[in-house]
């Protein structure tokens, strides 16, 4: 029985688009769409915050399987 540990092995995936980094992002997209419903200003906005959201959590969704 061996007790050397494994070596790890270096990812090949970008440092940009690691895990960490990118559920942060998506979890800020979230919130800016979450404060985009409800704003009271601009019906703009507020037309496009659903969206933001879904795009948001379709996107941490995604992210989440990427590796760390």
């Amino acid at each position: 029985m061996s007790l050397t540990q494994p070596t790890k092995r270096k990812s090949r995936w970008p440092v940009w688009a690691r895990r960490g980094l990118m559920e942060n992002i998506a979890t800020v997209i979230i919130a800016i769409g979450f404060l985009m419903l409800f704003q009271p200003f601009a019906l703009s906005l507020y037309t496009y915050s659903f969206i933001t959201m879904l795009f948001g959590t379709a996107m941490f969704i995604v992210v989440s399987k990427f590796p760390e």
